[in-house]
């Protein structure tokens, strides 16, 4: 006892901690998040995949130099395919996580190994048994602290949507890490590192607990970038839909001005003697204007103007509109979240409706009602096309994704400001968008 010095020599890590370290690593962040693997299936794949490190580790064990860094890439790469394979996301996606797992991976078995010896050699327990249960307790604490502190942090998360920029940022600062922390591994005359184990070990995990707060600290702060950049994506969309009904509401002011007087018109035309020619001219006339006088009226101004534009838009692209609304109802709304809530449920609806080329399948339905003090919300479309989910949304099908698909979240998150809810669904050629928001006491009586 009481040999625990710097400078003393300590054995390397056993090959099968590495692996059990790897293994684990990468449970932490499949868990917690979608995954393609789930229940019993990803059960065996993570079998598979510890065996297989284990097996792999063993069998190279002894191998140093230009060999050993070959072998730690390959056990790289198979942490990564366990991770593409379980992880629903794209292959940057696995890539950044696979970044983080074995940056996490290098330091829970450094640690956890650097620990051990000092009790060791230190404390003079070298019982096997004691040896084993002491690095499966740390692992126990360290790996469930780890998934606790990432399922903090990234609750509600969505797919990490990681650009080829930033998984190379995140391999470039995985890939410093790792050089430096097995720099006395391959070479020891450099001022960073040491011919002692226990020296390489202390610079081991340091840089190791580095990389790992580095890499932590590197993705918070995407999660924040990307957080502001859907709010000012919904907070840009949500003033575009203002500025369209108040565009709307002056030019439906303007047409129904000049229609009252073109029908006037009309009517006195008509009171003249005129030929058969002159009655045909003026039925199409009256016929061409017609479309025009359609002002829908619900009980809310807002709702008004905003729905007349839309059967507008209707009628020019060969839509059937119908709608069943109690506009009376949406009073407790901010004009603002009336126009995103309406203007980009109606605005994707019209969108989808203008793809189908039999104009007859084109039709929309609307229906504002109340429901055991609820404000429901019910947008109906005929839809032909397969739609994909994520996060019960569905998946934009537009190039470059990072700029599309954020009508459907605006409208979330105006539901959820007044404690509400969206349900979506496709099923049989229908696409459905129901948002189902708490009436205030006074509205729902």
């Amino acid at each position: 006892m009481g040999t625990w010095a710097s400078g003393m020599m300590l054995p390397d890590i056993p090959r099968l901690y590495t692996a059990a370290a790897e293994w684990l690593a990468c449970l932490v962040y499949i868990l917690q998040v979608n995954r393609r693997l789930k229940g019993r299936r990803l059960a065996v794949a993570a079998g598979i995949f510890l065996v297989w490190q284990i097996s792999f580790l063993s069998v190279t064990d002894g191998l140093d130099g230009f060999w050993w860094v070959l072998c730690m890439l390959a056990a790289i790469l198979s942490m990564y395919f366990f991770l593409y394979i379980s992880y629903e996301g794209s292959a940057f996606d696995a890539g950044y996580r696979c970044v983080e797992s074995f940056v996490l991976a290098e330091l829970a078995a450094s640690l956890g190994w650097q620990l051990y010896c000092f009790l060791y050699y230190e404390m003079g327990m070298t019982a096997t048994v004691f040896g084993v249960l002491f690095l499966v307790l740390i692992y126990v604490f360290f790996f469930g602290g780890m998934g606790l502190l990432v399922q903090h942090f990234f609750r509600g998360e969505e797919t990490l949507d990681v650009t080829w920029k930033e998984f190379l940022l995140s391999v470039f600062i995985g890939g410093v890490i790792f050089l430096v922390s097995n720099l006395s591994f391959t070479y020891i005359n450099t001022p960073f590192s040491s011919e002692y184990s226990s020296d390489i070990f202390n610079i081991r995990t340091l840089m190791d607990l580095c990389g790992v707060i580095t890499l932590f600290a590197y993705h918070i702060l995407r999660i924040n970038m990307k957080i502001q950049c859907e709010l000012d994506i919904s907070e840009s969309m949500l003033e575009h839909q203002y500025l369209q009904y108040q565009q709307s509401r002056e030019t439906l002011d303007m047409i129904n001005y000049k229609y009252h007087d073109l029908k006037h018109q009309i009517i006195a035309l008509r009171a003249e003697e005129d030929s058969d020619k002159r009655r045909e001219y003026l039925d199409r006339m009256e016929a061409s204007v017609s479309s025009y006088e359609t002002q829908v009226k619900t009980g809310n101004k807002v709702l008004d103007i905003i729905l007349t534009s839309k059967s507008l838009s209707c009628y020019n692209d060969h839509i059937t509109f119908t709608s069943v609304v109690d506009g009376s109802l949406l009073d407790f709304l901010e004009t603002m979240d009336i126009c995103s809530i309406f203007g980009n449920a109606l605005d994707n609806a019209i969108e989808c409706e203008k793809k189908i080329e039999d104009e007859g399948k084109r039709m929309i339905h609307l229906s504002v009602f109340s429901q055991q003090s609820f404000l429901i919300v019910r947008c109906e479309n005929y839809c032909e096309e397969g739609i994909a989910f994520e996060k019960d949304l569905p998946k934009t099908t537009k190039k470059g994704r990072g700029f599309h698909g954020y009508g459907l979240k605006s409208i979330r998150n105006t539901a959820q400001k007044y404690g509400g809810e969206v349900d979506v669904e496709a099923v049989d050629n229908r696409f459905s968008l129901k948002i189902l928001i708490p009436l205030p006491i006074q509205t729902s009586q």
